[in-house]
């Protein structure tokens, strides 16, 4: 039986925080603030902002939007995953509406592409599984093992609790995380699956 978590949380933002916007934005929510973010949607276009694309995120969602994206979340997973695809974003979170800025944007940047130029150098690969449901995504890190093995030494390491502090324990010169991307946002050892070219 799946019963959706989702927050009875509603109120009506000041108008000071609405200020923050721009006119036009992309209106992103986690799951669990899907009721809230419909509130959000109504008050915006009540005070002449246009909310032109309205859709849930996940920590892996790929957005296509040039638009300033607003997100209805609490903590870093979400965001940073945005970070990495937009540079105008702005969040709420405790009643406030906040700007992402560029300085923290490019900071995680930076650290993704030290993730990617260690992959690059490495000669021995590590590929993440997690066993978890809804994580599990061995088919790819099988694909990847075939797509790299003829210039890099590849091992899969699959299991249900991913310690990175275990990681120091195996000779690898680099990580590729298949499950969670959550793990490597601040971890210049691990990049995941989807940063990689096809």
């Amino acid at each position: 039986m799946h019963i959706p978590a989702v927050q009875k949380i509603n109120f009506k933002l000041e108008e000071k925080q609405i200020e923050k916007l721009p006119r036009r934005l992309f209106l992103a929510y986690s799951i669990q603030y899907k009721n809230l973010a419909l509130s959000i949607k109504k008050q915006l276009s009540s005070n002449n902002i246009k909310v032109s694309d309205f859709q849930q995120v996940l920590g892996c969602s790929k957005i296509k939007t040039k638009l300033p994206i607003l997100l209805i979340s609490t903590g870093k997973f979400h965001v940073q995953n945005l970070m990495l695809q937009n540079s105008e974003i702005y969040i709420l979170e405790n009643k406030k509406i906040t700007k992402i800025l560029p300085k923290e944007i490019e900071r995680l940047r930076a650290k993704r592409k030290t993730a990617y130029l260690k992959f690059l150098k490495a000669e021995k690969i590590g590929i993440l599984v997690s066993t978890k449901q809804g994580q599990e995504n061995l088919k790819q890190a099988l694909k990847l093992k075939k797509q790299l093995k003829k210039s890099k030494e590849v091992f899969i390491f699959l299991t249900n609790n991913l310690d990175v502090n275990q990681f120091e324990n195996f000779n690898v010169d680099s990580w590729i995380n298949t499950a969670c991307p959550g793990l490597s946002f601040d971890n210049p050892d691990i990049i995941n699956y989807y940063e990689l070219p096809n």
